[in-house]
């Protein structure tokens, strides 16, 4: 099976209740809340599309990169998302990153984890692209931020 198209999308919610419920609905924000999703690794196949936010069917096994982080009251969460092509396109890198940082520190950490992925393959990257989400998770909740490069067939 070889992905036609993606897109990629983003959340972040708070909750009293848990950090599943705050996941829950940073999923819902992200629009991916109904899909089953099965976590891949980082490669975009040759001619893969990338297309605005798709609905997907409830239950739908979903193919995601993605970079999720969870927290307690008081601290700062980021995760996000990184996608540049091979020079000739031949195909393309995802990296994801995530932690205790602000939308700055995400973004080195991005940028250099592309950058290091693209030395090992000893490949040149064009434009990178990036998709964050930053919380300060509020008193008395939990918090998630979520960063996703969806794949749809």
């Amino acid at each position: 099976m070889i992905p036609k198209e993606f897109f990629v999308t983003s959340g972040k919610a708070i909750s009293p209740v848990s950090e599943l419920n705050a996941f829950d609905l940073a999923l819902r924000k992200a629009g991916i809340a109904q899909c089953n999703l099965v976590p891949v690794s980082s490669i975009l196949p040759p001619e893969c599309k990338q297309r605005h936010t798709r609905k997907t069917s409830a239950g739908a096994i979903t193919y995601a990169v993605i970079a999720r982080m969870d927290g307690e009251e008081g601290t700062m969460i980021g995760a996000g998302i990184a996608w540049a092509w091979e020079k000739n396109k031949k195909y393309g890198l995802v990296a994801e990153a995530q932690g205790y940082m602000n939308s700055k520190v995400l973004r080195e950490t991005l940028e250099w984890k592309i950058k290091e992925m693209a030395k090992i393959r000893e490949i040149e990257i064009g434009k990178i692209n990036y998709r964050k989400e930053v919380l300060k998770v509020p008193i008395n909740n939990y918090g998630c931020v979520m960063a996703s490069l969806v794949f749809t067939i």
